[in-house]
Order: C-alpha cells, then structure tokens, then sequence
C-alpha cells in the first residue's frame, strides 16, 4: 500500500496555510489553517453532478444528497440532526451540475465529531427502501415548490434554451417523471460506484491542524481508502451541445414577468475569465451597476434587475435577470439588449473599470473572514479548476485587468445573438 503524500500548496501572509495530503486508494484531503479562527468547516466533495446522470437517472446526483444524511448502521437520520445541532453546528448539502458537496460548520474542538459524520455518512449510508419513498415524496414537493415560483422558473427556462435537453438544460433535481421511476437499486449502484476513494475530497479550513485532520480522515473513511487509485470516468467528458434556442416563453399568470435575456459564455479555465467578471460587475453586479440605474433607477421600470455569470467544464452562461410589470416586460427587454449593445461597441469607462475591480477584490477579500467559504473555495478550486492559486496572486490578476481586454471580450462575447426566456402572463408570439 502507498504511503500518504503530502504537501504545502500555499503559504500566504494574506490568507491561510494550504496543505493536501493524498491517501492510499486517491482520497485527497486539504486543509486551510487560520489559527484565528475559532469555528472549522469541513466538506466532502464528490467529482459527479447532474451532468453526468443518464437521461433516465435525472435527478440521481440530488436524489442521493437527500438520502445520505437519512442514517447508516452507526446512526439514525435523527441522530445525525442532534449530534452536529447539540454543539451548535450546523450541516448541510447541495448538488451543482459538476459536484456533489456534504458539509458541516462547527466549533474548532468539535472538528473530530463532523468529520466523523460526514465519513460515516459517505461511507455506511443505508439507503433503505423506506428513506427512498420518504426523500421521493420530498423531492417531489421540492420541485412542485420551485415550479410555483416564476423567478426559479425563467432561470430553468434560460438554461433549457441554452443548452436543449442535455444535462445542462436539465433541472438539476431532475423532473417528476425521471424522480418518480427511479429505483432503490439504481440509486444505490450510483452511489456505490461513485463514491469512492478517487472521486472525494474532503476540506477543511478555519481553526484546524492538517495533520490531525488527515488522521481523522483516514479513520472516519477507513472503508473507502486502499484500493486502487483509478478516477471514475464523466459523462460529460463527450458531451456535444444543441445548438441554442433564440426564444422560450412559459405561461403563467402572475402579476409580475420574469425576463432573463443572455448567451453562452466561455468555460471556467478561459483566460478571459477575471476581465468578464469585472465587465459583469459593471453591467449588474450592484445598485451602481449600468442595469440597476439604467432600468430601475431612471425609468423604474423593474424592482430587481441583475446579471449573472456561470462556468463549466467546456462553456458557461451569462444572463440578465429582470422582474417587471407584464406591460413593460418588452420596455425591459429592449432596454437591456441596447445595454449590452452598447458595451460590446464601446467598452466601459475608466470610473467603470475601477469600480468594477474593487467589486471583486471586496468580495473576495470579505468571503475569507468565514470558515466555511475558505472551505467552499478550497473544494470548487480542487475540483473545477485543479489548482489553487493564493489570494495574493488573485488580487493580483484582477488588478492587471485592462480596459482593452473588457472592451475585447465584450464585443466578442456581447455581439452574439441573444436568447430570451421570459415566464408571464403572456405567450411565444407576443415576442416575435
């Protein structure tokens, strides 16, 4: 058997110590020390998604976060609940279209107890066929609750217009006809054979000691770890995307429209990634953002209107969201499309460029007051991007953002047709 494998990946006056060390069989365990801070947050991260779920297992990846947490041969769904709740703590799950994430935050002491919840859930997770009858009917409602909000509606709308039918144009909870056939044997093999030792990561950062939290590893999932180190293959390594749709409208009839207007946009390891996100922090990233003042300030034509960015392996997504009367949903649209017209013509300002930066290093600097987002970050760099950069070097690489490079990838990104979905009173043809 190998021995473990460890080493210092970051040493930032301005953030944390990095360490990850590999164990026997692929598990990787990395850890941000910040002596400071008093509360731990420690996630498993799993390299499988809604994008890689055949279409008949749509909806598996969340299904399974559901289950995980309902008990093992150690504990009771309740029990899990009270251990982590009785020292304040708090744990919790979601399913993005690349990952899988369990985590949990708690007092530095309390690190040994939620590392071993976590690994027990990973994993002994009995999966019994009564949890899965209980979680359907939950995920059910789940998804019932999201179709009765327009707002989570459009985004599902702007996403299938997108991407068509594939994994990315998927709902990530999956839809009620996929959800309702799934079986206790198919889920279980999913789990089975994706959560294994070359598929997890688990993170920790705040007050936490790396050698003493790759020691708890090793024994919360002792089950996993030994076996040979062979990652397990994606789906989405060979996935082909439809072309894009120009217009999608659903009718509801509610008091307010719901517009996203947008295109795809790049895939997360693109150079041009930090001068987009700067431009997006211009266009709608706040009340002093060209959006915000130009559609609600000036003309109060919508309460909320914002944009939105989102990466993945081989594309990514961008998007402005709006909510308005339903009279002046096409005010809105033609408002924003002129927006982004002129950006992707003539740039942005000097004012605008600086404004813009200081949005992203604020919010960058700000979310490592936290254990858990230093957790967060450590987990999506390890998994998406497959490194780690300091915070340093990150605020370096917004500062060296220039106006010509916004003005670049605007026109290119900006100048492409966009897609509309909207959800209203109203139907397809009332846009055409």
């Amino acid at each position: 058997m190998s021995r473990p494998q460890t080493r210092t990946l970051i040493d930032d006056p301005l953030g944390g110590t990095v360490r990850v060390t590999v164990l026997p069989g692929g598990l990787r365990v990395l850890t941000e020390t910040v002596p400071t801070m008093r509360s731990a947050s420690v996630g498993v991260w799993v390299g499988v998604g809604a994008r890689d779920e055949a279409p008949e297992l749509a909806g598996v990846s969340h299904f399974l976060e559901h289950l995980l947490f309902k008990g093992t041969a150690k504990r009771t769904a309740t029990e899990i609940a009270e251990v982590i709740e009785s020292v304040g703590g708090e744990s919790n799950a979601y399913t993005a279209r690349e990952l899988t994430c369990f985590y949990a935050r708690v007092l530095d002491d309390d690190l040994p107890m939620a590392v071993d919840v976590l690994g027990d859930a990973m994993c002994s997770s009995l999966v019994t066929p009564a949890d899965v009858e209980v979680e359907r009917d939950v995920i059910l409602e789940e998804i019932a609750a999201s179709a009765d909000e327009p707002s989570d509606v459009v985004h599902e709308l702007f996403s299938q217009a997108l991407f068509g039918t594939g994994p990315l144009g998927r709902d990530i909870a999956g839809d009620p006809k996929t959800v309702r056939a799934l079986t206790r044997a198919q889920i279980n093999e999913f789990y089975r054979h994706h959560y294994q030792a070359p598929n997890l990561t688990v993170c920790a950062a705040g007050g936490v000691d790396h050698g003493e939290t790759v020691k708890l590893v090793q024994e919360a999932f002792a089950p996993l770890l030994g076996g040979p180190d062979v990652p397990r293959r994606r789906r989405h390594d060979d996935a082909v995307l439809a072309e894009p749709r120009r217009l999608l409208v659903e009718h509801h009839d509610t008091e307010q429209a719901h517009l996203v207007v947008g295109c795809r946009l790049f895939s997360r390891h693109d150079p041009r990634k930090d001068a987009f996100e700067v431009l997006n922090n211009v266009l709608g990233g706040g009340m002093s953002s060209r959006l915000f003042q130009s559609v609600r300030e000036k003309r109060g034509l919508a309460y909320t209107v914002y944009s939105f960015t989102s990466y993945f392996a081989d594309t990514g997504m961008f998007g402005v969201y709006a909510g308005s009367n339903p009279d002046k949903v096409h005010q809105v649209r033609e408002l924003v499309n002129a927006e982004l017209e002129r950006i992707a013509s003539e740039g942005i300002t000097d004012e605008e460029l600086v404004r813009g930066k200081g949005m992203s290093r604020g919010g960058m600097v700000l979310s490592m007051e936290d254990s858990g987002s230093r957790m967060n970050a450590l987990g999506r760099a390890e998994l998406l991007y497959g490194e780690h950069l300091s915070l340093e070097r990150e605020l370096a690489d917004i500062e060296a953002v220039t106006s010509e490079q916004i003005r670049s990838v605007a026109a290119e990104v900006l100048s492409q047709p966009m897609t509309t979905a909207a959800v209203g009173p109203f139907d397809e043809k009332d846009f055409r």
